[in-house]
C-alpha cells in the first residue's frame, strides 16, 4: 500500500467517523468535601515556611499609629479616611507629576469603593495599606476642559457618596444642586481646563464616571494607590484626619 492509498483510508475513517452520533447516557459525580482537616503536607510545609515567616514580617511593619479608628461609613459628603486619601494622593503624586511636567494637579477625584477596609485604632502597618486599597490602581493625571469638570460636579452632587476629593470644595443648596464649588479656593473657570488626579479605574469609566474622556491630555504616574498611603503613612507618623466641610449640604 503506498502513501496515497494510506492517506485514502485514514481518510474514509474519518468522514465515517463524522457521520455517527453520539448521545450522553448518565452524568455521574460525587462530592468532595474540603476542609480544614485535611493533613499538612510537610515537605511543602517545611519549604514555604520561611517565605510566609518573611512576608508576614514585612507586612506587620509599622509605619505609623493611628489614633482612633476610620471608616469610609463615618461621613455623608465626606469622611476622615477619604480625606486623608485624597489628601495623600494630591501630596505625594504632585511631587512627581511636578517633577515630569513642571506643572500641578489641580484637584483630586478618588472612589468611595475603592476605600475597602477601615483603618483601626493602634499601629499601621504596610498590612494595613493592602487591605485598605488591595486593588493594583495607579494614579493618573487627566487635563479636563471645564464641560467635563461641570460633568463631574455634577456626578458628584447625585452620587450620594462620600467620593474622596482633594482642592476641590463643593457646596450643595437644601434640593442637593451645586450651589457653588471652588479649586484650591478659586471659582471655577469652565472656559479653562484643569489637571485633575484620579485612578486608573476610574479613569476608565469606573463607577460610571465617563468625565474623564475625552480630555486635553493623559499623564501616567505609574504610582500605585498603596504606594502612595505607604508613603504617607511612614512620613506622618501619627494619623489624625477628620471630617471637614470640603463637601457639604446646605440645610437650612
Amino acid at each position: 500500500m503506498n502513501y496515497k492509498q494510506i492517506i485514502l483510508v485514514f481518510a474514509l475513517l474519518i468522514l465515517s467517523s463524522c457521520s455517527k452520533v453520539f448521545y450522553t447516557s448518565k452524568i455521574e459525580g460525587k462530592q468532595i468535601k474540603v476542609s480544614d482537616s485535611l493533613a499538612i503536607d510537610q515537605e511543602i510545609e517545611q519549604f514555604i515556611k520561611p517565605y510566609r515567616s518573611h512576608l508576614n514580617a514585612t507586612l506587620d511593619s509599622v509605619l505609623a499609629y493611628s489614633v482612633d479608628t476610620y471608616s469610609k461609613r463615618d461621613g455623608e459628603f465626606n469622611t476622615a479616611i477619604g480625606n486623608m486619601m485624597a489628601d495623600a494622593v494630591y501630596e505625594h503624586a504632585n511631587k512627581v507629576f511636578n517633577k515630569r511636567t513642571g506643572k500641578n494637579i489641580d484637584f483630586v477625584l478618588l472612589n468611595h469603593g475603592g476605600i475597602r477596609s477601615i483603618i483601626s485604632k493602634g499601629d499601621i502597618t504596610i498590612r494595613t495599606a493592602y487591605e485598605v486599597m488591595p486593588f493594583e490602581n495607579s494614579v493618573v493625571v487627566a487635563n479636563l476642559p471645564g464641560a467635563n469638570v461641570r460633568d463631574l460636579l455634577t456626578y458628584l452632587s447625585k452620587a450620594k457618596r462620600a467620593h474622596p476629593i482633594s482642592k476641590l470644595n463643593i457646596i450643595l443648596d437644601k434640593e442637593g444642586n451645586v450651589e457653588s464649588a471652588t479649586i484650591a479656593g478659586e471659582a471655577i473657570d469652565f472656559n479653562k481646563s484643569y489637571y485633575v488626579a484620579t485612578n486608573d479605574y476610574l479613569y476608565n469609566g469606573g463607577d460610571r464616571m465617563t468625565f474623564f474622556q475625552p480630555n486635553d491630555g493623559l499623564e501616567v504616574l505609574d504610582y500605585k494607590i498603596r504606594n502612595v498611603l505607604i508613603d504617607h503613612f511612614i512620613q506622618i507618623d501619627t494619623l489624625n484626619p477628620v471630617i471637614d466641610n470640603r463637601f457639604i449640604q446646605l440645610k437650612d
